[in-house]
């Protein structure tokens, strides 16, 4: 007579019966620990280690990225400022010109960091972003420029996640 095999249990979690293995490491883990790759599940600490793998980012990229999109952030906010006053056709530019700075911004930023990567930089870059255009936004905020404040707004919702989109490399369509 066949036994059969002993049950295994989560590495993680000794009371949880499992019969998935990481694909890498080959330990026991429940569906609470699998992380889902495309080449199967696998384990957290694998995930991590792969992870770290991709990560390239050394400490000056952060001054650099910082430094690049703060100025061409700067820069796409005043445009923007300018767009605010051609009435009707300003729209239109705010809503085309807006994504073509953030992947101007993206490609400044990727042109001086040698496309080192990390999601630490990208969140960075994208702070930049938005910090550079507070001088503009204060400046018509003293002088209650509301339309301009719009736009502003209008700019910073759609410049931001193209850039962080645009560094990341997230697919927006598959």
């Amino acid at each position: 007579m066949i036994e059969p095999p002993a049950p295994t249990y989560c590495a993680n979690h000794p009371g949880v019966e499992t019969s998935l293995r990481c694909n890498k490491c080959g330990k026991p883990i429940c569906a609470q620990c699998a992380v889902r790759t495309p080449t199967g599940y696998r384990c957290k600490e694998c995930v991590r280690g792969q992870l770290k793998l991709f990560d390239t980012a050394q400490w000056y990229d952060y001054l650099l990225g910082f430094g690049t999109a703060g100025i061409l952030g700067l820069l796409a906010s005043y445009l923007a400022s300018l767009i605010s006053r051609l009435s009707f056709i300003g729209w239109i530019l705010i809503v085309i010109g807006a994504p073509t700075a953030g992947m101007v911004i993206a490609e400044g930023v990727r042109l001086v960091t040698r496309k080192h990567r990390s999601r630490p930089l990208f969140i960075t870059i994208a702070a930049a972003v938005v910090l550079s255009a507070l001088p503009v936004i204060i400046l018509h905020l003293l002088t209650l420029d509301i339309f301009t404040l719009i736009f502003q707004g209008i700019y910073l919702f759609i410049a931001t996640p193209v850039v962080y989109a645009r560094l990341s490399g997230i697919q927006m369509t598959r």
